[in-house]
């Protein structure tokens, strides 16, 4: 009998040590715009606050992208899968389709209502597991939240297992959801509404914390007469968005009891660095350095609620970077490596013109978007044309626009290095093209579509835990990074 009593401690204790392998919480938080290079030269301003601790105790590293990355949210889906588009099938933030020739949003779900919006959105487009759903695998009683301060980032970083996620909606100034999961909009979020929470910070104005001359990098305007704005006209480029993140995410913390029990749990986070007038990711103004500086503040916060609440050997926390605006392209230009632009629009129209020269004056384009061309599949089939002679005509044209490196039927594209793992089969055109360096894609309406003209962009990435656990060594893939958190 002793004996048995002694197995069962046992087994108990086994079990109980595989439960708390994992943090009892973990904070997974992605910052739009950091670069390594700004964390770096704002080192001496961490006196105190969630930089200072990060940059002395966390793991250090940078990541890259093994994929084409043009400023969405294809970044965020890869760090939060840990595979490239072509196998979560997020590969920008709009799609073409088809059969009515628009462009949509690639999150867009009309089986799906928002509480308290007019979006639909859900992870279903997403076709890769993420951090959350493997999470909720491996733990079912896990509590996942995300919070985020766009909708498109907050969706991917909830994936498909989050309890709830939501975002700040700025013209309601509230929280909003989406009915995509089974919590809809979480009790904390719901009491700040209440409370007015948003509003109130919304109404502030948005001031230097230092006197001008303090700041590294102020513009010849901030030197003069510093800056300001109305937080509600800015708000999701404001410090005030970082702020609400924050405090939803401990009031969350406190509401869901995040961490008080053995099963580790998840909380997602978007955060950001990008100030209004910020046209780079890298620092070019006080505002922007403002920006860091508080976003140290609230960090600092966050990690000391968190100290108190649940102690420190009982949490992790995972702060990862990732690019937005890249290089400005006048701080390029200014080195002699100008940024022109390729507008896919205007090369689609000539190559219509190209084929109605050849088969007749009929519309034999669809449309096209991103790096890709739609022909049209129904006129090709009535004419009983070969859909491949077509498709290797147009590639053989576009290989004569200056910009154009290679250009090549779609499905040769699955194959060709930087493409493969760019373009997924499920939203590919009919000739896909790729520019060569130091050309951005552009839409008709001259707003850039591939918004990080930079060659292999590269984020930081801190991983600080209360526990002594192994680090990887060196630099890592964007594939990388959710392994971390297991």
């Amino acid at each position: 009998m002793r004996k048995t009593n002694l197995y069962i401690t046992l087994i108990f204790s086994l079990l109980a040590s595989s439960l708390i392998a994992m943090p009892r919480l973990t904070v997974v938080a992605v910052v739009d715009g950091m670069t390594a290079e700004d964390l770096n030269s704002l080192r001496p301003y961490w006196l105190q606050g969630g930089m200072r601790t990060l940059s002395e105790e966390a793991f250090q590293t940078t990541v890259t992208y093994p994929h084409l990355v043009y400023g969405g949210n294809e970044t965020t889906a890869t760090l939060v899968t840990g595979v490239t588009p072509d196998r979560h099938g997020y590969t920008m933030d709009t799609y073409y389709l088809r059969r009515d020739r628009k462009t949509h949003a690639m999150l867009e779900d009309e089986s799906v209502h928002g509480i308290g919006t007019d979006l639909q959105l859900s992870p279903k487009a997403l076709l890769s597991q993420t951090m959350t759903d493997r999470l909720r695998l491996r733990y079912p009683e896990a509590k996942i939240y995300a919070i985020g301060i766009y909708p498109e980032t907050t969706v991917l970083l909830a994936g498909h297992a989050a309890n709830a996620c939501c975002w700040i909606d700025t013209e309601e100034q509230q929280w909003v959801a989406t009915a995509a999961y089974t919590e809809g909009l979480p009790t904390a979020a719901f009491e700040q509404n209440n409370a007015e929470r948003i509003p109130t910070l919304a109404a502030r104005q948005w001031t230097p914390r230092m006197d001008i001359p303090a700041y590294l990098s102020p513009t010849p305007q901030e030197r003069k007469k510093g800056f300001s704005y109305n937080v509600s006209e800015v708000l999701r480029r404001s410090p005030e968005a970082n702020t609400l993140v924050i405090e939803l995410a401990l009031a969350m913390q406190q509401t869901e009891r995040l961490g008080m029990d053995a099963i580790p749990d998840l909380l997602m986070l978007q955060l950001n660095t990008l100030s209004p007038m910020a046209t780079s990711d890298h620092i070019a103004s006080a505002e922007h350095e403002d920006m860091y500086l508080r976003l140290n503040q609230d960090l600092g916060f966050l990690m000391e609620q968190l100290d108190k609440r649940i102690g420190r050997a009982n949490y992790q926390i995972l702060v990862v970077g990732r690019p937005i605006l890249g290089t400005a392209a006048q701080t390029l230009n200014d080195i002699h490596m100008p940024v022109q632009q390729f507008n896919a629009d205007r090369a689609a129209a000539l190559t219509g013109t190209y084929l109605m020269a050849l088969y007749g004056h009929e519309r034999w384009i669809d449309g096209s978007y991103g790096q890709s061309i739609y022909l049209n599949r129904t006129l090709i089939e009535q004419k009983r044309l070969s859909l491949e002679t077509l498709q290797r005509q147009v590639a053989n044209f576009l290989m004569d626009f200056e910009g154009i490196q290679i250009a090549m039927p779609g499905h040769e594209a699955m194959s060709y290095p930087l493409l493969n793992t760019t373009m997924n089969k499920k939203h590919i055109g009919d000739v896909v093209f790729l520019l060569q360096p130091g050309w951005q894609l552009m839409q008709d309406n001259r707003q850039p579509i591939d918004g990080v003209i930079d060659e292999m962009p590269a984020s930081p990435l801190l991983l600080w835990s209360g526990t002594l656990r192994p680090m990887p060594q060196g630099k890592l893939d964007a594939t990388d990074v959710a392994e971390l958190i297991f």
